[in-house]
């Protein structure tokens, strides 16, 4: 058992409040009336064994779940081979550059790519 819980009664959603994207997809969800429990990764740390299970759930690796493309990435790391526990402290500590929303439902969990996308969880 992991220790992200899930529910079939509603959808867990990690996200940056700052996103557009994160925002447009609450928007569409609240919309839709979708019970969404919010989870704001800027204001609620992740711990390192967190970071691992939703890279799991997400069938990637930990490394997969960075925005490398994201300009905080580009200001404070260059491209390099980081172990995993390098990765996972840097998301840890830099929140803002992990790929987000990421929606949970159950055993079914998507990283939301477009706002209308928290439809197939």
């Amino acid at each position: 058992m992991g220790q992200i819980a899930t529910s079939n009664r509603q959808i867990t959603l990690f996200y940056n409040s700052k996103s557009v994207r994160a925002r447009k997809t609450l928007a569409y969800a609240r919309v839709k009336g979708l019970a969404i429990l919010r989870v704001d990764i800027l204001k609620n740390k992740f711990t390192g064994t967190q970071i691992v299970e939703l890279a799991h759930k997400l069938h990637c690796r930990v490394e997969d779940l960075v925005n490398q493309e994201h300009p905080a990435y580009k200001l404070r790391f260059k491209q390099h081979n980081f172990s995993t526990n390098d990765w996972i402290k840097m998301i840890q500590n830099n929140p803002v550059i992990m790929k987000q929303p990421i929606a949970l439902r159950g055993n079914r969990t998507i990283l939301v790519e477009t706002p209308t996308d928290i439809l197939k969880i």
